[in-house]
């Protein structure tokens, strides 16, 4: 056979991460579980039908799930286009929540946006955080190397830190992770990394001090009365337990009762009306009380191991762009557990904080839906050598 002297060309062959993929399954039927026995008892209650919560978080996240498989299938460069979309439709839907009448009040506070047909609601701060991300990973992409200098570092702080303290003044706990976000892409992308070292050990002092400069930082109009009102009942809750400290001591108590095993799936006593919201920001100690400190912990194995499969993405990711997505995103999954965890066995002051995939939320699972396919997106570009 004469030889051509041409070699046929193979079409290279692309990653993509299904482990991290089997982990977000997971960690989505897992929380359905758990919404179920958290909420059947409040559910039946006020619904007449025990699994009214499961159902609801079922169906969007099988939804949201069909809208990141395809999200994951197309490039990241695509959705970049719409950076700076994101970042305007951010700002209008927070000012459309806090200062016009489509904005619905919750617990003291206008968190919520009616859109669309039939006024569904959504909350505008789960929007804030993924078009950041996308924002200021564009950004720092742009810049390149420029983004060890000084002024360009200021200029993604000077975007990002408006942004963040328009949310951070409707609501805190997501004011702190956008923060924490742009802090950590930051910290990534750049090789000068002592002054994010001193503005972390200030921020842990300041939350230390906070107990004992209370009052100095509500007459400097730093801390609201609400927010003193929170680290007094992190300081003392059994003092405050007839106020802020209920909860934690009802989520202290379902935690210490689960032992090294639990009551078993199901069996959780401070669910019956006890913890109040108990499918929400307080599902973890449900957790630790039907499933003990094993279920525990081995949840937060698996919350490491989504962070690890961040890790190897980012770090053979094609390019500048990708690879700060995906330290967005892990920023994002990682501040938030951290929080919550923290949150509910009273190491910080309450801040609201849902557990990702886990807690119920429309909301929450639809925008973590789409950062997930953003991540497999850049999984999907990674090019495998033969």
């Amino acid at each position: 056979m004469p030889d051509t002297g041409k070699k046929k060309k193979k079409k290279p062959h692309r990653f993509y991460d299904y482990s991290l993929l089997f982990t977000i399954i997971f960690l989505t039927v897992f929380g359905l579980v758990m919404i179920y026995s958290a909420s059947s008892y409040k559910a039946q209650l006020d619904y007449d039908n025990p699994a009214y919560f499961a159902i609801r978080q079922a169906a969007i996240a099988g939804g949201s799930f069909v809208v990141m498989y395809i999200v994951s299938k197309i490039d990241y460069h695509w959705f970049a286009r719409f950076a700076v979309l994101g970042y305007a439709l951010s700002w209008i839907t927070m000012l459309l929540t806090m200062f016009s009448p489509l904005g619905v009040a919750s617990h003291g506070k206008k968190r919520w946006l009616k859109v669309g047909p039939g006024m569904l609601q959504f909350q505008p701060t789960e929007l804030v955080k993924i078009s950041l991300i996308l924002f200021v990973a564009v950004f720092i992409a742009e810049l390149g190397t420029r983004i060890n200098k000084l002024r360009p570092t200021l200029v993604i702080i000077g975007f990002s830190l408006p942004l963040a303290l328009l949310v951070t003044a409707n609501n805190l706990s997501s004011g702190i992770i956008i923060c924490g976000i742009v802090f950590v892409m930051l910290f990534v992308a750049c090789k000068i990394k002592w002054p994010f070292f001193a503005c972390a050990g200030a921020g842990v002092g300041l939350l230390a001090a906070a107990p004992y400069i209370g009052h100095i930082l509500v007459n400097m109009h730093i801390l609201k009365d609400y927010q003193l009102g929170r680290i007094n009942v992190w300081k003392n809750p059994i003092m405050y337990s007839r106020s802020g400290g209920y909860q934690v001591l009802q989520g202290l108590y379902a935690i210490g009762s689960g032992g090294l095993f639990g009551k078993g799936l199901g069996e959780s006593l401070q669910k019956l009306g006890f913890v109040p919201e108990a499918q929400n920001d307080m599902i973890f100690s449900i957790i630790c009380e039907e499933l003990g400190l094993f279920g525990a912990i081995s949840l937060i194995l698996i919350f490491m191991f989504m962070i690890y499969r961040f890790m190897v993405i980012a770090g053979n990711a094609p390019d500048l762009l990708g690879a700060m997505i995906v330290t967005g995103v892990m920023a994002h999954i990682a501040i938030q557990v951290i929080l919550n965890i923290a949150v509910v066995t009273n190491s910080i002051p309450n801040t609201g904080v849902t557990l990702p995939f886990i807690s119920y939320g429309g909301t929450s699972v639809l925008f973590l839906m789409l950062e997930m396919g953003l991540v497999l997106s850049v999984s999907n570009q990674i090019k495998l050598e033969q």
